[in-house]
């Protein structure tokens, strides 16, 4: 298939593309579809230095167009290593308003109104010192929206919950950092570490944890993990300096049921589909985005992407729009564009 470049994409009806003033790296879609029709997207800033920005744009699918508003962009210490909008706006406490979440050295609460943006909460799990282990990654349960997950370089994991701000559990989870957590159920979550592995951890049975799959090559790091939510029994994860997506099923453990290895150079960002349980999109260094359909059954020279989108450098971020399904997020360099699927 032929790729479109950059230049081709800005030329066409299927994608729009925003530049900052500074690199991004974390990118949030709101999940809210109600209130405007101009879709909200947090990007955060990478800058190697303590004060570091979030900007929320307002996409309108119709013109194409991405818009900042100055009124809602904050300083953020560190960069943002994620943003999450509330994953269900409807049922959030606040009516009027969006709530967006961001990791870094704690985890925050933010307000988004119409034209403002308050702080609203430092959740910080430190019983020693007013500073804790930088926070690599989180998740907001869908299911059980106050639990927030938070993944540490202090090899643990923190169930949060938000709403009344205290700390629900904290868990030893790995031997090393731990780079990705992803909530399944309620209470169920899973998480990848530089320890090589993923693990599941039922909130029900906090002693004990299910590892499903460990690098090849022992203690190669697990970077980023994701739970297909519309087929739980399947997980994506990928290796540190890895140009393969690794898709697990939950009923299997250890063997993996498919390894996507059409990328050039390593994977970075992985997401699945929000509305369907075969499709899922992977990003990485050799400036590809690939959209992926996973077969029932894989033949034996492997599986192509469906269809390939190039960037202009090396893509570092992906989202998958959950409130409009037809739209994906990536980022590279100073830019984020929107692509249509």
């Amino acid at each position: 298939m032929e790729n479109s470049t950059l230049d081709s994409h800005l030329r066409s009806d299927n994608s729009a593309t925003y530049e900052s003033p500074y690199p991004l790296y974390a990118m949030a879609f709101s999940s809210t579809t109600s209130r405007t029709p101009h879709h909200r997207i947090a990007l955060g800033s990478f800058i190697e230095e303590y004060n570091n920005r979030v900007d929320i744009v307002s996409f309108d699918e119709e013109t194409l167009t991405i818009k900042p508003n100055p009124n809602l962009s904050f300083d953020h210490p560190y960069p943002p290593t994620k943003l999450m909008f509330h994953p269900n706006s409807s049922a959030s406490l606040r009516k009027s308003s969006d709530l967006l979440a961001s990791s870094g050295d704690f985890l925050r609460l933010w307000e988004v109104r119409d034209n403002s943006i308050e702080s609203i909460s430092v959740l910080n799990n430190s019983k020693t010192s007013e500073f804790c282990a930088p926070l690599t990654s989180f998740d907001w349960n869908e299911v059980e929206p106050r639990r927030i997950g938070t993944s540490s370089i202090d090899t643990t994991c923190t169930i949060w919950d938000v709403e009344r701000g205290v700390v629900e559990t904290q868990l030893i989870a790995h031997d090393k950092e731990v780079h990705d957590i992803a909530w399944g159920e309620a209470g169920v979550f899973a998480s990848v570490s530089a320890d090589g592995s993923v693990r599941i951890f039922d909130l029900r049975d906090k002693e004990h944890s299910t590892i499903i799959y460990e690098s090849p090559q022992p203690d190669t790091p697990l970077l980023r993990l994701a739970w297909n939510k519309q087929d739980l029994r399947y997980m994506a994860t990928i290796l540190m300096d890895s140009s393969k997506v690794v898709i697990l099923d939950i009923r299997s453990p250890t063997m993996p049921v498919a390894e996507l290895e059409r990328h050039r150079s390593s994977v970075n960002a992985i997401a699945w589909a929000p509305l369907s349980c075969r499709h899922i999109c992977s990003a990485g260094d050799d400036s590809q985005a690939l959209i992926w359909e996973l077969p029932t059954v894989a033949g034996p020279n492997g599986i192509d992407p469906m269809s390939m989108f190039s960037a202009g450098s090396e893509i570092n971020q992906l989202q998958w729009s959950p409130a409009q399904p037809d739209w994906i997020a990536i980022a590279f360099s100073n830019k984020m564009q929107l692509l249509k699927v």
